[in-house]
């Protein structure tokens, strides 16, 4: 008897605490930062080498460098949500290959993919747009076809300078 009113206390600040913490996930679920998941119109696509660098590009880069995300469903949790979609705009605004007319560095496409900076860490064990070494080999083959390497790409012919 004496060990249960001795542990009394601990189950109290326990369930305090863990009232708490739900509070508060429910109050940050009313920020509304995160949650808007319209994707913009796709004005202008990349002329690519290939069907198959666009389908490996797609799988590995669009989620956060096009105007094609498919959110997955924790990004309409906060604070995940608020990361994601940071994560995404900073994405769109580096590099988006739904807005090709804009202008945008070319350089670094290539070599961001071949060194792993691309994609971030956080990305790289989301099973449903990991490429497999032999994929990524193919994308960047692809990716060099595309954008030659240190080129930049003229938006309104398609020509390499």
């Amino acid at each position: 008897m004496t060990n249960l009113l001795a542990r009394l206390p601990v189950r109290r600040v326990l369930a305090g605490t863990a009232a708490l913490l739900i509070i508060v996930f429910i109050a940050l679920q009313l920020v509304p930062y995160g949650r808007d998941h319209d994707n913009p119109p796709v004005l202008a696509d990349v002329q690519w080498d290939s069907p198959r660098t666009r389908e490996l590009a797609v799988k590995a880069c669009y989620a956060c460098h096009s105007n094609e995300t498919h959110w997955p469903w924790y990004s309409s949790i906060a604070p995940v949500s608020w990361l994601v979609q940071k994560d995404v705009d900073e994405g769109r605004d580096k590099l988006n290959f739904s807005d090709w007319n804009r202008v945008q560095e070319t350089d670094d496409i290539v070599e961001s993919v071949v060194e792993g900076e691309m994609p971030p860490l956080a990305y790289k064990f989301r099973s449903w747009d990991r490429i497999s070494n032999d994929e990524k080999d193919e994308l960047i083959a692809g990716l060099r076809l595309t954008f030659g390497a240190g080129e930049t790409q003229d938006r309104d012919s398609g020509e390499r300078d």
